[in-house]
């Protein structure tokens, strides 16, 4: 009897896309079971990858546009879009991506989201109607201020003079609105719950991974926090405290704010785009996969959500990870969510090794729970 494999794998962070991961589990599965039927569906929460990944599914074709990166440097950026539906997709990524910027070269001070707004409006020059916005990965810490200053807002100093970088947002006391709005829709595609301010927000949980020392973290939030007072009784709504505004060093909040945007789940979005409870229904096996299953993925990460989901139409579900990293008290709850764990670290290799070798140990990983799977009863 043929069997039907639904392989849903998360990119594998420094080593492997959404994409290869999908084509190394289907090589190694099928390798051991050549008579199986299997259906790849790569999977984005909204970050690295997210372009690629929707436009696949949502049948989007690549398109080019000339933009800003976080420092200003002039790039090619790749966006996606249906004229017939009318369907764009943003990675917000291909201009204020971390990855695209020299380590240590630049600090947070310095960048902006500016062409982010330039992805929004190419897109809305194309005629998009509506634009599915993955930010992760990002560089940038400004609130949404570069971005909204490329959609044509203004915003002004006690004296009238335009302010031109977010580091001076301290001293904001007006914030004019542009003359005609040239940009789609947009569904921001974010799992991230981090509201704008404090503690909990953009700058303290996230700002060092982007380079900024503590000291700066006050200056920051002083700035983003008069941001939010200004635009709170401009439009008369303060959305500082909503989860996810602290998305991408609070460009969720300024795309809320200023683009109008609604944030979803970025799992959710994904979930809803591809059919996925429908598919899993279909399937006789689940296999999912990331980089690191840890923490996370207990609290709602996709692999969990996959997981989540096979369990509760009942589907066995293998997750496929670089390395577990649990504590002891997560080993339980991860062995009740998955039917099986399999690890690149340390069943086939060591961390450089799985690093420097992620697809052909991925394949051998995949093509071992292949193996396995025709040999064991779901209920086992």
């Amino acid at each position: 009897m043929t069997r039907r494999i639904l392989i849903v794998p998360d990119k594998f962070k420094g080593s492997l896309s959404a994409l290869e991961a999908a084509g190394a589990i289907a090589r190694g599965w099928a390798a051991a079971c050549p008579d199986d039927t299997l259906a790849l569906l790569p999977m984005s929460d909204g970050g690295d990858g997210f372009g690629p990944v929707m436009a696949g599914t949502l049948g989007l074709e690549e398109q080019l546009v000339e933009i800003v990166n976080a420092a200003g440097e002039a790039r090619p950026a790749a966006w996606w879009f249906n004229s017939e539906s009318g369907q764009a997709v943003v990675e917000t990524a291909q201009s204020n991506g971390l990855a695209l910027l020299p380590r240590g070269r630049f600090h947070p001070f310095d960048l902006d989201t500016r062409g982010v707004g330039q992805l929004l409006l190419a897109a809305g020059q194309a005629g998009a109607a509506h634009c599915l916005t993955g930010i992760g990965g990002s560089a940038t810490n400004d609130g949404g201020f570069g971005m909204a200053r490329a959609l044509g807002w203004v915003f002004r100093n006690e004296s009238g003079k335009p302010i031109e970088q977010w580091t001076r947002l301290d001293g904001l006391a007006l914030i004019e609105s542009p003359a005609n709005r040239a940009w789609p829709s947009v569904t921001v595609a974010s799992d991230v719950q981090n509201p704008l301010l404090g503690v909990d927000g953009a700058t303290w949980v996230y700002g060092s991974q982007k380079g900024m020392r503590q000291e700066d973290f006050a200056k920051t939030d002083a700035c983003l926090g008069r941001l939010a007072k200004v635009t709170g009784e401009t439009l008369g709504s303060d959305f500082s405290a909503m989860p996810g505004t602290g998305a991408a060093g609070g460009l969720g909040f300024g795309l809320i704010a200023f683009a109008g945007a609604t944030i979803e789940s970025g799992f959710e979005v994904f979930a809803k785009a591809t059919d996925l409870e429908a598919k899993v229904g279909e399937a006789d096996f689940v296999v999912t996969a990331e980089g690191a299953i840890d923490e996370q993925t207990l609290m709602g990460k996709g692999t969990g959500q996959v997981a989540a989901l096979c369990r509760r139409l009942g589907k066995p579900c293998i997750g496929l990870a670089g390395q577990l990293a649990i504590g002891q008290a997560e080993v339980e709850p991860c062995k009740r969510l998955f039917w099986r764990l399999a690890t690149l670290v340390p069943d086939l290799a060591s961390e450089p090794e799985a690093m420097a070798n992620a697809t052909s140990h991925l394949e051998q990983l995949a093509k071992g729970q292949g193996v396995l799977s025709q040999h064991t009863n779901f209920t086992d």
